[in-house]
């Protein structure tokens, strides 16, 4: 048993030619299985070979014959009657669009124009409202001259409690009147009235108006409250103050009927200034409808100016339209494929068995000769002539047993020594068993 040889590596050209020749095979296989004849009751789906093409394997310069298929689909009789009438109809309808698009040549040859329809409204012709501002409230009398002296007298000076009535009629009206300015606010936003416009500010001025009266009628309570205390004070002076007293309630009187007429006069203002807003505002929405009217007329008459002119192009358009033939429904066919042979991976997997196999030969093998050689420093040499090659005789030793020269299986040089099964001839018990190769004691044999 000599030392083993490693297996020949596959030829990568020789295996993809396999490869490309098993591969093509397979693919006209597969086609010829999925190129299924189908017939139903609207037409039928046939296969045919019309010819082949020649394709070169570029590695192999091999040429392969592709086969080269046609579909050809087939109507019904019935089917195709529909289809010949549907043509014709169409043809039909072609050539009348044709004919009335000739229509098109002058309706669009026209500069299509929107002169002679109705103006549109004029925004910069509505004016602006004259609306009146209200006055400031009037200036009412709140002190009374003195009427003299008198025995005892009483005080005659209560801004502080009319200070307080004001304050605390006031405590209870403002917040009122801050939560209806901005209820009026938000109705007028929800309404669509923009800060700033002329109807917001009526509606604020009317507001404001209402507002004045309130503080106008606090301030009016106010100044009651100061004729109720000095009408106490006048009620505790003694009769020796009477002429006084008297001269005092005509002076109370007169500033009573002063703050009075005053007061008329400034709702009578107010009054008047509330007739002209809203006069104003009438005259402001008057000219709003006659310019929304304005702009809805032109917008009548352009929907129909553009109708008209777009009737020609819509008939023509609809002439274009027609029916279609009821097409074959094919089936899905069964495609079933022939599994392509992976040649390539069988040679280098065949290759890499041998490999496996040569390797682990070469393993044993070289515990074997490591096993041998390990005996030579015991006088012990492998001596089998399995493991030796080019074997020449050179002569003969002094005990008569022949002498060799001879290289082993894995090395070039030259060794000189014994044949084992030469020495079990004349000392067998010289000759050792070691891994099923013979070896020899040397001392032995040659003694």
């Amino acid at each position: 048993m000599g030392k083993p040889k490693a297996p020949k590596a596959p030829d990568p050209k020789d295996t993809a030619a396999a490869q490309t020749g098993t591969n093509v095979s397979t693919a006209i296989a597969n086609a010829n299985l999925g190129n299924v004849n189908q017939v139903t009751p609207y037409g039928n789906l046939t296969y045919s070979q019309t010819g082949s093409y020649q394709m070169m394997d570029p590695s192999t310069k091999t040429n392969y014959a592709v086969p080269q298929f046609t579909a050809t689909t087939s109507l019904s009789p019935e089917q195709q009657s529909v289809l010949n009438q549907n043509n014709k109809t169409d043809l039909n309808l072609a050539t009348l669009g044709a004919d009335q698009s000739g229509r098109l040549n002058t309706l669009l040859g026209n500069r299509f124009t929107l002169s002679g329809l109705p103006k549109a409204g004029d925004a910069d012709a509505i004016g602006s409202a004259n609306y009146q501002q209200y006055g400031s409230g009037p200036q009412l009398q709140t002190s009374i001259a003195n009427a003299g002296d008198i025995t005892k007298s009483y005080g005659t000076d209560y801004a502080a409690n009319v200070q307080q009535v004001q304050d605390a009629m006031f405590s209870r009206a403002n917040p009122q009147l801050d939560r209806e300015r901005n209820n009026l606010e938000t109705s007028l936003v929800n309404q669509g009235v923009r800060r700033g416009s002329d109807a917001w500010a009526t509606a604020l001025d009317e507001y404001n108006r209402s507002a004045n009266d309130q503080r106008t009628s606090i301030i009016l309570g106010s100044g009651q409250e100061q004729s109720r205390l000095a009408g106490l004070a006048r009620d505790q002076a003694t009769f020796a103050n009477g002429a006084q007293q008297q001269q005092y309630d005509q002076n109370s009187n007169n500033a009573g009927f002063s703050n009075g007429a005053n007061q008329q006069m400034f709702q009578n203002a107010n009054t008047s200034a509330s007739g002209n807003n809203a006069l104003q505002d009438q005259a402001i929405n008057a000219q709003l409808a006659k310019f929304n009217a304005q702009n809805t007329g032109r917008q009548n008459a352009m929907n129909e100016a553009f109708a008209t002119r777009n009737q020609g192009l819509n008939e023509v358009l609809g002439l274009a339209s027609g029916a279609q033939v009821q097409n074959p429904n094919f089936v899905s066919t069964n495609m079933p494929s022939i599994p392509t042979t992976d040649y390539a991976g069988i040679v280098q997997q065949d290759y890499s068995n041998q490999m496996g196999a040569y390797n682990s030969q070469m393993s044993n093998y070289n515990s074997i000769l490591g096993g041998l050689f390990g005996l030579g420093a015991s006088g012990i040499k492998a001596s089998d002539r399995r493991l030796k090659r080019d074997i020449r005789r050179i002569g003969t030793y002094s005990n008569g047993l022949p002498k060799y020269e001879y290289r082993y299986h894995w090395s070039d040089r030259r060794h000189v020594g014994v044949m084992s099964d030469d020495v079990r001839k004349v000392r067998p018990d010289a000759v050792v068993r070691i891994d099923g190769f013979d070896a020899v004691n040397y001392r032995k044999a040659l003694a």
